[in-house]
């Protein structure tokens, strides 16, 4: 069992984890967050979402002025009190978003790919594919370091697509509900580690970390942590650690935000 007087860090995917994938819904997670704030305890926020997105989701959930990481990682918004940090206020990794545009557009027109961008669109289209309203929809086309897209060709094109992609230093990762591109060299993982160094500085010992996702995209997250929530998700792969990884790993009954509460029962409440 866990302690909420240890130095710890908690960091969590969003949709399908904290929030319902369908809903957004965040309620049945509440008391957790409150006794997490109360303890003076950072939840990191970790998604593929961009960081417009992410902070004003921070703002709802009451942990505006924490770090948190967006877009897999390829962004970190540092916390609002780090301002002699030579980056505040944001971390970029890798390529930009218009870099990684133009390759996409280069690829499509060479190979005739099929997939449909966040920028091919417009909000009230990507409002249609995820509940999102208008304005929230508009947030979520602030991409700095990646591009999200639909995935529309076969699976055999899908590995022939990912391949040509790591050939030019880009990764293909499948997140809850979309498909992202970013530079090879990022990830929830690195991004994880460069702020667990930053509080190990500032609090003169490593903190223990626990994170929390559902999809494929969190297992280089999970598997970077101490102790790891896989909450049930609906993505049909799942999440799959490697073989040697030594976090200590429970899995959820629930879905979502009832997940979340569930896993966060179980780390600090004895058997």
């Amino acid at each position: 069992m866990l302690s909420l007087d240890a130095p710890l860090l908690i960091f969590t995917d969003l949709d399908g984890t904290l929030l319902d994938s369908y809903t957004y819904d965040w309620q049945p997670a509440a008391d957790w967050l409150a006794r997490l704030r109360e303890k003076n305890i950072p939840v990191i926020l970790c998604s593929s979402k961009t960081a417009a997105e992410m902070l004003h989701i921070q703002k709802l959930l009451g942990l505006q002025g924490l770090p948190l990481i967006a877009e897999n990682g390829a962004v970190v918004e540092l916390d609002s009190r780090w301002q002699t940090h030579p980056d505040f206020p944001r971390q970029i990794f890798g390529a930009s978003h218009a870099e990684i545009s133009a390759v996409l557009s280069k690829l499509r027109a060479r190979s005739a790919f099929k997939f449909t961008t966040f920028d091919d669109v417009d909000e009230s289209t990507i409002a249609e594919w995820t509940g999102l309203s208008p304005a929230q929809a508009s947030l979520t086309r602030l991409h700095e370091a990646s591009v999200t897209l639909i995935w529309r060709d076969s699976d055999e094109r899908m590995a022939e697509f990912a391949r040509q992609l790591n050939d030019l230093g880009l990764q293909f990762v499948h997140g809850a509900r979309f498909w992202h591109v970013l530079d090879i060299t990022s990830g929830k993982n690195y991004a994880a580690n460069g702020l667990i160094d930053l509080y190990q500085r500032q609090w003169k010992r490593r903190p223990v970390t626990v994170g929390l996702g559902d999809g494929p995209n969190d297992a280089p997250l999970l598997e970077a942590m101490d102790y790891a929530v896989i909450v049930k998700g609906l993505n049909r792969e799942g999440v799959v650690l490697r073989s040697d990884s030594a976090v200590q790993v429970y899995r959820t009954q629930h879905k979502g935000p009832e997940g979340w509460q569930e896993g966060m029962t179980r780390l600090f409440t004895a058997p």
